[in-house]
């Protein structure tokens, strides 16, 4: 349970409480939003449930920590959060009522060009377009639709593969969804600057601008900035798992943190133990009762490229040479469509591009508390190949000079973390990869493999919760919600 002192804002999880009981509901592994939020699910339906961490906090994905100087607040992997104030799971939940605050940075994202210039994608959809010039009617055609029925989009899309509830927009939107991000962009604009906006959306797939669905995130990030925006959590990411650990905390939900669980022998006698880790720590877990078959299957699970992220601790904002990139939360660094569709091309092919893709965040500057008065942070990422533990600073930093001049001249500090150190930091980031996994057409839906329900295993009682199943990476809950409403229906009827 939580002592006072933590519940209101401290990023430390829990007390360690001084006795487990003999026999639970349910148990779960991993306190990242997944594992988090399926012990919200089952505990609203009056299952006694305990959640083992083996970090010293909760969060996973969502922590908060001063990675470089004394009052600097960096987010520690996500930062950027529109699935976090899109998911119908955390909707409902009203975070706010614990603590959680959104903070809408004036524009969602900018994308910057070597004239100078910077396209920005603003919550006010007409706004957007008539900032896209000959272009702005063709992205209003194609972004429309999506933005006015998003809830419904979302709910269709944000769960297990299952017959549409709202078959017309979902032909629409698997109609573009499946092309790639480069040959969308091309045959929708004409302008550069919005095909290179679209292919950083695209880019978040993780995968090559070239590969089928890649659209589909360029299509669901754009209609998300004028739906809901890309929010920033006050006073860092953690706060988003402060704000289900306090929610927890009046379920009476127990959270041990500081202990990892190695073999399932380990966990107290349950009806349910759901599992919010990668396929490879099932296997480790769970391994000696699996069927050899099914670890074998397991085993050809495939990760994506890794990341390497730089935090920094600057004197003064990022000097931009297209000051309206101050506006944004966001900003995608990389020049044109084909230079963006080369790198990322490049690390699909187990390269380091010599100019990566970079998405970078800007907190500080709508968020005062992240920083020392008059002092920012800046936080980024580009893609490597899967378990690079090759240095990319100075490669991101260039990318950050061709854009912004002088950027280096303002550097007070920088903490850095190569793709085998964040696997290090977080096990479910196998080789670097934040996705836990390729979303491509052969996982995206029966990840991580294909069974009647993604989140069972082949021992009736053990489910996967992680974001290894359906819908996948992003911080949103509903891989975890999935999953404990199967084992409501299996196994805690």
């Amino acid at each position: 349970m939580f002592s006072s002192e933590d519940r209101p804002n401290s990023p430390v999880s829990s007390a360690r409480p001084l006795m487990l009981r003999a026999q639970y509901d349910a148990v779960i592994v991993g306190a990242g939003p997944n594992g988090l939020a399926a012990a919200v699910t089952l505990a609203q339906q009056g299952r006694s449930v305990v959640i083992f961490e083996a970090a010293d906090t909760v969060g996973g994905g969502t922590r908060t920590s001063e990675l470089t100087l004394p009052g600097f607040k960096h987010d520690v992997c996500s930062a950027i959060h529109p699935l976090g104030i899109a998911s119908p799971f955390f909707r409902a939940l009203s975070l706010e009522r614990h603590g959680l605050k959104w903070i809408q940075p004036n524009a969602a994202l900018a994308h910057p060009l070597d004239s100078g210039t910077a396209l920005l994608l603003w919550r006010d959809l007409k706004a957007t377009t008539e900032g896209m010039g000959r272009d702005g009617p063709a992205y209003r055609r194609l972004i429309a639709p999506f933005v006015r029925n998003w809830e419904a989009l979302l709910q269709e899309i944000l769960g297990p593969l299952r017959p549409p509830r709202r078959p017309f927009l979902m032909m629409r939107f698997g109609l573009l969804a499946i092309r790639s991000a480069q040959s969308l962009a091309k045959a929708r604009f004409r302008n550069e600057s919005a095909r290179a906006l679209f292919a950083g959306l695209g880019a978040h797939s993780m995968m090559p601008l070239e590969s089928p669905l890649t659209s589909a995130f360029g299509i669901m990030l754009g209609s998300l900035a004028h739906a809901v925006g890309w929010p920033i959590a006050a006073g860092g990411s953690q706060a988003i798992s402060i704000a289900l650990a306090n929610h927890l905390d009046s379920l009476g939900v127990e959270i041990i943190t500081g202990q990892r669980i190695e073999s399932l022998e380990e966990l107290p006698t349950a009806k349910a133990v759901l599992l919010n880790t990668a396929p490879n720590q099932l296997s480790d877990i769970a391994g000696k009762q699996l069927p050899a078959r099914y670890l074998r299957r397991l085993e050809r699970y495939r990760y994506g490229p890794g990341v390497f992220k730089v935090d920094w601790a600057l004197d003064g904002p990022i000097p931009w040479a297209a000051r309206e990139c101050l506006e944004a939360g966001t900003v995608h660094l990389g020049g044109t469509l084909d230079e963006i569709a080369a790198a990322e091309r490049a690390v699909g092919q187990g390269e380091h591009p010599e100019r990566p893709f970079i998405i970078l965040a800007q907190q500080s500057l709508f968020d005062p508390t992240r920083a020392p008065k008059g002092k920012h942070t800046a936080w980024a990422y580009t893609h490597v190949p899967n378990g690079s533990t090759r240095d990319m600073t100075d490669r991101i930093e260039a990318q950050i000079e061709r854009f912004a001049p002088g950027f280096q001249n303002h550097i007070l500090e920088r903490h850095t973390r190569n793709a085998r150190e964040m696997e290090n930091y977080n096990p479910n980031y196998v080789g670097g990869d934040i996705n836990a996994g390729v979303q491509d057409l052969r996982q995206l839906f029966t990840r991580p493999l294909p069974r009647f329900s993604p989140y069972t295993t082949p021992l009736k009682n053990l489910y996967l919760c992680s974001s290894a199943t359906p819908p996948g990476g992003g911080v949103h809950g509903m891989c975890g919600y999935h999953a404990a409403r199967v084992a409501l229906k299996r196994s805690l009827k």
